[in-house]
């Protein structure tokens, strides 16, 4: 028998209580108490509406890549393309306006359809040919990137890039707040309402609970998986797009590093509010848990490789803490 068996029997009601309590809500109460910490540790420069809306702007990205990406966890899949394809849409993107001068409106959506059609080529390549989701968005990945690299010939596009396309993501809109945390409130809350509150949701959710259940239910699963993908797929072209203008330029692997970012929002949302289940208002507390503690860092001027750190240790101590929780608690 276990240690933690052991002691969990030791347990009292009351402090298996407070577990199941710190199961549930341990990330809000960890994003909590670091927001407090900074802000006790720096008064001056942290808990500023400023340095807020700067956090929000900048994760914004992350939180939309993250988003997409826990539609294809929801329904039990991984895509592990999303940062190769958001690396794609940005140089092409890029392109299509500075080099073939397309209007911007229609080279989003050329764009966002081509991240649909990526998502479709996941969801067939993993429901009809069988391929394990791990392998065949690791291999389409790649094949994004040989293809970023062939498209550009591994030139970033820098210039000639016109000042509107930089107003897509530099631009403010309502009441002054940055375009790409309008954006990303409109993502996460169409994504959050879908999933929880339609009948299709239920379908997405009770596919990734129990596919087999599901279809014995009268699911079409592949059809709910290969949506999954191509939602997944969309929100990487509307990532890869914004970052192409937030940077005023596209590179061949500009948008590589959101992969474990949004992996890292992901999971760590998996531990809050729900026993072990992804959902998007848990990657939103994910996303922020890694936005404020990377601002905070930056405060304090560590170096960079403490961010990659931390990120790691986050997503690492807080699901552990979560799943031992709930164990303790359970028992």
């Amino acid at each position: 028998m276990s240690d933690v068996a052991i002691s969990a029997r030791r347990l009292s009601p009351g402090t298996k209580a407070v577990l199941g309590i710190f199961a549930r809500y341990g990330t809000i109460i960890g994003l909590l108490a670091m927001i407090v910490t900074f802000s006790i540790l720096s008064p001056h420069a942290f808990p500023t509406v400023g340095n807020f809306t700067n956090v929000l702007n900048q994760a914004s990205l992350a939180m939309i890549i993250a988003g997409g990406l826990t539609l294809a966890v929801v329904v039990g899949e991984l895509d592990l393309s999303i940062g190769f394809a958001a690396s794609l849409h940005g140089i092409l993107i890029t392109g299509l306006v500075v080099h073939d001068k397309l209007p911007i409106p229609l080279a989003v959506v050329i764009v966002i359809a081509l991240g649909a059609v990526i998502g479709l080529v996941n969801g067939f390549i993993v429901t009809k040919v069988k391929v394990n989701s791990v392998i065949a968005t690791l291999g389409v990945g790649t094949i994004l990137t040989g293809l970023a690299f062939a498209y550009s010939a591994g030139v970033p596009i820098v210039a000639g890039v016109p000042e509107a396309f930089l107003q897509l993501s530099l631009g403010r809109w309502l009441f002054g707040i940055p375009n790409n945390i309008i954006v990303m409130i409109l993502v996460l809350g169409g994504l959050w309402l879908l999933v929880e509150r339609t009948p299709l949701g239920q379908e997405i959710q009770a596919v990734g609970g129990n596919a087999v259940a599901a279809r014995l239910a009268g699911v079409n699963v592949d059809r709910i998986k290969i949506l999954g993908f191509v939602i997944s797929g969309m929100c990487a072209a509307l990532t890869g797009i914004l970052l192409a203008s937030r940077l005023g330029s596209g590179t061949a692997s500009a948008a590589d590093s959101y992969l474990l970012t949004a992996f890292a929002a992901v999971f760590l949302g998996s531990a809050t509010l729900r026993d072990g289940e992804f959902h998007v208002l848990g990657t939103l507390v994910g996303a922020l848990i890694i936005a404020f503690g990377f601002n905070g860092l930056n405060i304090f001027g560590a170096p960079t490789f403490s961010q990659y750190v931390l990120q790691g240790a986050i997503l690492i101590i807080a699901v552990g803490m979560a799943s031992l929780g709930r164990s303790l608690a359970e028992r």
